[in-house]
């Protein structure tokens, strides 16, 4: 069954425009847990431009479903990852100046790099997922890490849907079973939302988890958290 981990970083992103504490982080990601999320994700960037090191720090102790640290694995996220051992780290090769994540990695340039920072991490019990394009090559490659899982891409997935969605989805399935075939749990993330959210689940059942942040909160702001995250549960679930 597909788990729901909803990313917080939208909330620390208003919470920044104004300084001071409000909303809080920690209590939209009690929540989000609350509410019936299998997961909370953050993303916390060099510059700290919305989730900060000290959230990650904060969150860690209190919350009781799986957490998931986004981040490009520099020495100081390395740092912050072994000192609060989360369920899982996904790795993202965004630069610094990045507005949001908007490229999988390219594994076989960097398959040497992500071996040595996968097998730290799993090391230390912390599950590793590594994001990428719906790309055979770097499916594989990435398999080739010892990775335990892959975060695919889906922007590109959430622009082409209303246009047709079978085409849309088609690459995502074939990298999805590829990653399969290869003995890889698969994630997928970015834009996804209410419209298309079910139809990818349906052609990739066996989706572990889907990661969501921006639309998600967005329609908590017309909807309430409650009642969005509930929505986005039925769409998950549905039969």
């Amino acid at each position: 069954m597909t788990s729901l981990s909803v990313n917080i970083n939208k909330i620390a992103t208003i919470r920044n425009s104004r300084g001071g504490t409000m909303p809080s982080v920690l209590e939209a990601a009690l929540n989000c847990e609350k509410f019936g999320a299998q997961g909370i994700t953050v993303h916390p960037r060099p510059d700290e431009r919305h989730i900060r090191y000290s959230d990650v720090r904060e969150i860690r102790p209190l919350i009781t479903t799986e957490f998931n640290i986004e981040g490009n694995p520099n020495s100081r996220f390395i740092d912050l990852v072994l000192e609060v051992k989360p369920e899982q780290v996904t790795l993202v090769p965004d630069t610094h100046d990045a507005i949001t994540s908007n490229q999988g990695w390219d594994t076989l340039r960097y398959c040497s790099l992500l071996t040595d920072i996968v097998k730290e991490f799993q090391d230390h019990n912390i599950r590793t997922s590594i994001f990428v394009d719906p790309n055979l090559t770097m499916v594989e490659y990435a398999a080739k890490t010892g990775t335990n899982r892959i975060e695919l891409y889906t922007e590109p997935y959430a622009i082409n849907y209303p246009k047709n969605p079978e085409d849309a989805a088609d690459p995502f399935i074939k990298a999805a079973e590829l990653a399969h075939l290869l003995g890889l749990s698969v994630n997928a993330g970015h834009d996804l939302n209410l419209q298309n959210l079910r139809y990818l689940i349906e052609k990739i059942p066996f989706l572990a988890e889907v990661s969501i942040g921006h639309a998600l909160i967005s329609d908590a702001l017309y909807l309430g958290l409650e009642k969005t995250i509930k929505l986005y549960l039925e769409q998950i679930h549905a039969k």
